[in-house]
């Protein structure tokens, strides 16, 4: 499913224009990003959550030459789902 596909789905579920649920998922997107970009997480109870997490520098192989190269260290994103999606996905 692509963002259009998602923005249909949330408007036929939530009986609303499709301009009104692409704003709403939109909303939801930025403020996601938002938190996380500021070292947040976000928690939803039954469906998962949206963390950050530190990765460290590390040394790694250019596979083309066989060089070292440095990988600098970085923040990522991390999602884990929680008990109620895992349920609903293998049920």
């Amino acid at each position: 499913m692509n963002k259009n596909e998602l923005v249909s789905a949330v408007a036929e579920k939530a009986g609303i224009t499709k301009a009104d649920a692409a704003s709403a998922v939109d909303a939801v997107f930025d403020t996601v990003q938002a938190e996380l970009k500021k070292g947040g997480d976000i928690r939803l109870a039954g469906f998962g959550s949206f963390t950050v997490s530190h990765r460290a520098a590390t040394k790694g192989r250019n596979p083309s030459t066989g060089a070292e190269v440095d990988i600098p260290a970085r923040n990522v994103p991390k999602f884990t789902p929680g008990k109620g999606l895992k349920d609903s996905v293998n049920s």
